[in-house]
């Protein structure tokens, strides 16, 4: 029953997360005419910082659960 929600709910939100790929490239490629090298590099660093995320948070909720079950 949850993979059927998470299908779902990734088939719904698909659409809406492939449109804002192309304003990102469309905003990168304007502002790389100026100044090849600074925009990009944000851009990469901004996707890597969202990457990071989910496994920080999944990350520190799995060591506190390790931590807990070794403890007691």
């Amino acid at each position: 029953m949850m993979i059927l929600a998470v299908v779902v709910g990734l088939t719904v939100i698909g659409d809406v997360a492939l449109a804002q790929c192309p304003m990102c490239k469309t905003s990168l490629e304007a502002n790389r005419k100026n100044d090849k090298n600074r925009v990009g590099n944000g851009i990469n660093n901004g996707i890597l910082y969202l990457l990071a995320m989910p496994f920080i948070a999944v990350g520190s909720v799995g060591a506190i659960y390790v931590y807990r079950q070794r403890k007691g």
